[in-house]
Order: structure tokens, then sequence, then C-alpha cells
């Protein structure tokens, strides 16, 4: 008995060690940024910086304005995840509710391949084949604008989407989806009465993981957006979202520079954007978890 608790106490121990560890190393990074990023506030005000629209780091003077770049990832993120989104959604409901046993057990490891596919890859198809064709299709100067770099951010948050959905529709309570079709409900009136509402605070949590993903990627929109720090008034303009800028800037920015400073203050808010995701997301999460358990 003294030996099975000792051996508690100790794989208690070593998962505290590892949960420390993982916060110290999220620390340890939060500091290193703001560190690096805080002294461009010795050049420029926190409103011209973000608010500023010209981003020309090695002109004499700089602009170091981030508001297109920041418009350049919010629109990228929403317009993707108008896309994403419903179809993520409606594959889960589809697979859970729907499909054969046979045809969730060929679809459901088609999906969870797609998430694990390497982001390069993506942004090398959107690159070398969807951006012609989309230049084709409407007849416009470029093909890597917005618009493909948001089809290819769908193209990734589609599977996050479709699995953590999944598994939220796939707990509802039998006991619900019985009661229903025992008073008379037919089996989408079930799915979109009961089934969807008892788990939206997955789904919402699914979404908001998904547009996180798309909000921080990297290799996608370095490749497919166009890379024109601009303003956008159209979808099919290039533009230049948070991650791709200190992507393609930071080997060329000397160390500790003006330009090197401002690069890491980028850094900041995207981490801002994606801490508040999360925090948004954990909130749904738990008022929708609050109301499932309340209406049970």
């Amino acid at each position: 008995m003294l030996k099975r608790q000792h051996i508690d106490k100790t794989v208690q121990s070593g998962f505290l060690l590892i949960a420390l560890f993982s916060i110290t190393a999220l620390f340890l990074i939060m500091v290193f940024l703001f560190i690096e990023g805080i002294p461009i506030l010795e050049h420029i005000s926190i409103k011209e910086f973000v608010f500023g629209k010209f981003w020309y780091p090695t002109d004499d003077p700089a602009d170091f304005g981030i508001l297109s770049l920041i418009l350049g990832s919010v629109c990228v993120t929403l317009l993707s995840g108008l896309m994403a989104v419903p179809l993520g959604i409606m594959t889960a409901v589809y697979l859970a509710e729907i499909a054969s046993p046979r045809v969730a057990e060929i679809v459901k490891p088609i999906v969870e391949l797609m998430a694990s596919m390497p982001s390069v890859v993506i942004g090398f198809f959107g690159m070398v084949v969807v951006a012609p064709f989309i230049q084709k299709l409407f007849n416009i100067p470029v093909g890597l604008n917005m618009f493909n770099a948001s089809l290819m951010l769908a193209f990734m948050a589609i599977p996050t989407i479709c699995s953590i959905s999944e598994d939220a529709v796939f707990s509802v309570p039998t006991a619900l989806k019985e009661a229903s079709f025992a008073l008379g409900a037919t089996h989408f009136e079930t799915i979109a009465k009961v089934i969807i509402p008892a788990s939206l605070s997955g789904i919402c949590t699914a979404v908001i993981l998904g547009l996180s993903r798309a909000i921080g990627e990297t290799m996608v929109v370095l490749m497919a957006a166009g890379g024109a720090a601009m303003i956008p008034s159209s979808i099919f303009d290039p533009v230049r979202p948070l991650p791709a800028s200190i992507a393609a800037e930071m080997a060329e920015a000397p160390f500790r520079s003006e330009h090197y400073h401002a690069l890491f203050a980028i850094g900041i808010v995207l981490f801002a954007f994606t801490f508040v995701f999360n925090l948004i997301a954990d909130y749904i999460s738990y008022k929708f978890r609050q109301v499932g358990e309340a209406s049970l």
C-alpha cells in the first residue's frame, strides 16, 4: 500500500514538473519577445506603430506603421473562416450523425491526414497551382492575393474544426437524441434543434482554435498572399499578414536595429491576437458548457 502511494506521488510530481516546464518555457518566450520588441517605442509611439498606414522599414526615415499588416491578417483570417467554419461543422455533423460507419472509417482518416499536411506544401500548391487558376478564372493581374491565401488557410483550418466538432457532436448523450425521436422529430430536426445546440461548446472551441491557427500561420500567407504591405480594397488585392512580415524580413534586419525591434513588436501584436483568441475560446466553451449542464 505504501509502495503504491509512493508511486502515485512520484507520478504526480513528474506531471507537475512537466507542467511547470511548459509554463516556464512559455513565460520565457514571452519575456524575450517583450524585451526585444519594447525598444521600438523609443523611436515611435504606440499609436503611430499600430495605426500607421505605411510599412517601409528600410527608408530614411523609416516608416513602421503596421495597420496594413494587421488588416491583412484580419481579412485573410475572416475570409478563410467564412469558408472553413461551415464546411468543417457540416463535415463533422455528417461524419458523426449521417454517414454510415463504413464511410466514416474512410473519410475520418483522410481529414486527419489533411490536418498533418505540412504548411509549406499547402503554400506551394497555392502558389504554383491555385494562383494561375484564380488569375485566369477571374481575369486579374496576379493570382497571389488575399483570396488565394484565404483558400489555403481554410484548407488548413477545416480538419481542425471538423475533428474537434465531430468529437463534440459525438459526445451528445444518446438519451437526448432518443427523446427527440420519441417526440416525433425527424433526423434533420433532431440534428438542428437538439444535437448542434447541445454540442455548441465544443463547436465554438473548434472554430476559435481553427481561426487561431489561421491567424498565426506563416508559410501559407508568405507564399500565397502576394506580400504587398498595403491596405486591401478587394479580396483580389495582394496583402502581407503579420506572420509573413516577420518571416520575410527577420533575416534581413540588422541585429538590434529599429527594424529588428519593430519585427519583434509585430510578434507581440501577433501574440496578443492569439492570446485573445484563446481567451475567447475558453470563455465560450465554459459559457455553453454551463448552459448545456443546466438544460440537462
